[in-house]
């Protein structure tokens, strides 16, 4: 065998190929970044850093990963273009030397009820296919077992042409799907309170209707049932017949006409279970939600016993374990009982399952199970599931981009995570990370320092460099990179207990816990070690929970368009609009961008949007309002000498100064506008929307408004997310003013500042998924640190510097 000879000897000139070693950015304006230029270096790992609010997001999704996104689905034919979002060419003068970018960020995966972890990292589709291969009985194809496909069997006439005659032919055909029948692959079914609906003793005219959104003028809603023909709108509903009844409540889609308009009729329960319940619960808005828990009831599928799969599907087996077994087990367990399936004729499938279930225990999640919905995974977790397939990926030269991939993990993960950033990094990959954690700001190649402040005080290069410089450089990251939260000497004593005896959620193995009250708790653990499940999943149902009053502010993220901003979230707007319709002797409508008072031109947007097909749609500002939103008669009425656009343009500082004295005083807007400044929102303006906040500023506008709420416990989940460091020090001080007002204050966190800070910490563990669920400490922080008898208790002295 001969082997080519080289000729080329190597040229000490540089290829001119390996002269674009650099990503070079020039006038980026995205947001509020304020014509940053910088040169990040490829094929090496840079962090970016800065307070939450100071443009990182902006630079690194918004304008790096943004455009080479836009780039990429250019090279698409203009029919395919058709079919994808559209992206705007970002603000920025030029970009060059952009690689390919894989985005890993912590949107929720996709609530759907029918996705789970599984399905969502296709190792559900390699399962199946090896039942299907190797599963006795045989049943069928892949399909067969799957939970998303309904067994169908059908037959008829066909009509064939066949040497120029027609020709008739009868066929058959089925479809062997894995569904359960009576769920519908969902696992749980559901009973309807038909009292929560409609108020029996009213006819339909005189509003029986008690659905959120159902109102008496809507078309798709009220209006067909009232004037479809087939009920008597004037009747009260207690008086219908039989026939009626069916007809109300049951009856098959059916067309009928609405004032010349064809719609669909169709019973109220299917109506509400495809309108409601087809979403997943926590993907529903909060005044949804709080409907579809009064009024429908879901219980375990009696005949799948929550599997989601058919009998047939669950009837073939491989080594006595069924695919709904394989797919409840911990991913760790399952990955062990493949390694044990020795089937030549299956290898390269054995294989690749193989690898993407190490892939999961790798990066800290062999505790989860295949079947969990994949709405119920946190914002860390469904990052780090997104992860898992490009952990095996033979791409080199591509850019990365992750936002906080530390968030959700315990110190101990941290270490993992980082050796997978730098896996990626080793294979020749440029790997851009947003994150606050200094553990991951130390491994990086080149650290960029964004700020100085937040929002219109940020948006500028502080420092660019090695961790050596940053420490030295002054910048408000350097100042608090060593920062070390000292243990408290003196702890608060508790006033009471909250007592959760048995708890048994997910993992929990019958937990006993007292939780003091009148103290700040900080509930801790590795990731998975049943935390959550404790907190959020046994807390709520204990008896002495409802009296206590408990206020939970979990890990979701908040919802809104372009048109919700700070003062429509937080409910501050209400207040505003009165004070003004009272000063002016008019209608608080008026003062409303979505409703009378809005510009006739854009609708109260502020922009006219252009939709130019597979081209990027363009937003222009409205030349009749200027981008103030509101019809120019409105803009004539004024309180204290301001009109309303000139009120929302003010930040929250501002507002709170304006609405706190003299003619604009308005009690309920101070008391909203103190508590956005009490969580370090005080630079943020109120009409800005909140499409264009980061994640640490709507974790805290979230906090900001759940404050307002009636409660005597306070329960955070991971409230750090998102935070800077210097921003975390704001977060204790309003944990300890909580406190001090006589509230009690449990936090479930990773944070090593908020464990030192707590006056009582529960340790859970001492590991992940069924090595976890029990609590392996309790007791105060210097007595954790003085035992380290937990992986938390090792973490937390060694932060602390005992």
């Amino acid at each position: 065998m001969s082997m080519a000879t080289r000729t080329d000897t190597q040229s000490p000139a540089l290829h001119v190929a390996d002269s674009h070693d650099l990503i070079r950015v020039h006038g980026a304006r995205v947001n509020n970044l304020k014509d940053v230029s910088i040169e990040i270096p490829k094929r090496r790992l840079t962090v970016f850093t800065g307070v939450s609010g100071s443009g990182k997001s902006s630079l690194v999704f918004g304008t790096i990963a943004a455009e080479s996104q836009r780039l990429i689905n250019e090279t698409y034919s203009a029919f395919v273009q058709g079919f994808m979002s559209t992206l705007a060419r970002p603000e920025v003068d030029v970009l060059e030397g952009l690689t390919t970018a894989i985005i890993v960020d912590q949107q929720r995966m996709g609530a759907d009820a029918r996705s789970t972890v599984g399905t969502a990292t296709d190792a559900n589709a390699m399962l199946r296919i090896l039942f299907s291969r190797l599963g006795q009985p045989h049943i069928g194809s892949p399909q067969a077992f799957s939970f998303n496909v309904a067994s169908i069997s059908g037959a008829g006439a066909v009509t064939l042409e066949r040497a120029g005659r027609t020709v008739k032919e009868r066929r058959n055909f089925s479809i062997t799907g894995g569904m359960c029948p009576r769920c519908e692959g969902r696992g749980t079914v559901s009973d309807i309170d038909l009292t929560q609906l409609y108020d029996d003793s009213k006819s339909i005219a005189e509003g029986a209707f008690t659905i959120p959104g159902w109102k008496s003028d809507s078309f798709w809603t009220v209006r067909v049932y009232a004037e479809s023909g087939l009920l008597d709108p004037n009747k009260p509903i207690c008086k219908y017949t039989k026939r009626e009844m069916q007809d109300f409540l049951y009856r098959e889609p059916t067309k009928v006409k609405v004032e010349g308009v064809n719609l669909t009729y169709e019973g109220l329960i299917p109506k509400i279970q495809k309108s409601f319940l087809s979403k997943d619960k926590e993907a529903l808005q909060p005044h949804i939600r709080a409907f579809v828990e009064r009024a429908v009831t879901f219980t375990t599928c009696p005949e799948c016993d929550g599997t989601r799969l058919s009998e047939a599907a669950r009837s073939s087996r491989i080594g006595g374990i069924n695919i709904a077994d394989a797919c409840a087990m911990q991913i760790s367990d399952l990955a062990e009982w493949v390694r044990g399936i020795d089937e030549p004729s299956v290898a390269p499938l054995l294989t690749t399952l193989q690898q993407t279930l190490d892939s999961f225990v790798e990066i800290g999640l062999g505790y989860l199970s295949l079947d969990r919905p994949s709405g119920t995974l946190s914002g860390g977790e469904a990052q780090r599931v997104k992860m898992i397939r490009h952990l095996g990926s033979s791409l080199t030269d591509t850019t990365y981009v992750f936002d906080e991939p530390t968030t959700g993990l315990h110190p101990h993960d941290i270490q993992r995570m980082n050796n997978l950033l730098l896996r990626l990094r080793d294979k020749g990959n440029t790997v851009l990370v947003v994150e606050h954690k200094p553990e991951t700001i130390a491994i990086a190649d080149h650290v960029i320092d964004l700020g100085p402040g937040a929002g219109t005080a940020g948006g500028t290069v502080c420092f660019e460099g090695n961790l050596e410089g940053l420490r030295a450089s002054g910048t408000i990251t350097g100042r608090h990179f060593d920062d070390r939260a000292a243990l408290k000497e003196t702890v608060r004593k508790p006033t009471g207990t909250l007592d959760i005896r048995g708890a048994t959620a997910h993992n929990l193995r019958d937990v006993d816990a007292d939780i003091p009250l009148g103290v700040l708790v900080v509930v801790t653990g590795v990731a998975g070690s049943g935390k959550s499940s404790l907190v959020h999943g046994s807390l709520p149902q204990q008896s002495g929970a409802a009296a206590a009053g408990v206020v939970s502010i979990g890990q979701g993220a908040i919802r809104g368009s372009r048109r919700s901003n700070p003062a429509t979230y937080t409910g501050l707007l209400d207040p505003i609009r009165k004070a003004f319709a009272k000063a002016n002797g008019v209608k608080p409508a008026l003062f409303s961008a979505n409703s009378e008072g809005a510009c006739p031109n854009c609708n109260g947007a502020g922009v006219i949007y252009t939709d130019l097909a597979m081209m990027a749609g363009v937003a222009t500002t409205c030349e009749e309002c200027e981008g103030k939103r509101f019809q120019a008669s409105v803009l004539e009425y004024h309180l204290g000498g301001r009109d309303i656009s000139e009120v929302l343009a003010m930040s929250v500082t501002e507002a709170e100064e304006f609405f706190g004295s003299g003619e604009a005083r308005t009690p309920a807007a101070h008391a909203i506008l103190d508590r956005l400044a009490d969580v370090g929102l005080g630079y943020l303006s109120l009409g800005q929307p909140l499409t264009t906040l980061s994640g640490g500023e709507r974790q805290r506008l979230k906090l900001a408004t759940h404050m307002a709420e009636k409660g005597g416990v306070y329960v955070l989940d991971e409230p750090t997310a998102g935070l800077h460091l210097a921003d975390v020090e704001q977060l204790l001080g309003l944990l300890d003013r909580l406190v001090d007002s006589g509230k009690s204050v449990i936090v479930v966190e990773h944070h090593q500042a908020v464990m030192a800070h707590a006056d009582w910490i529960i340790d859970l563990g001492p590991g992940a998924g069924h090595n976890g669920g029990r609590i392996v400490f309790e007791g105060t922080p210097a007595d954790l640190v003085a035992a380290r008898s937990t992986l938390t208790g090792e973490h937390l002295a060694a932060y602390v510097g005992t």
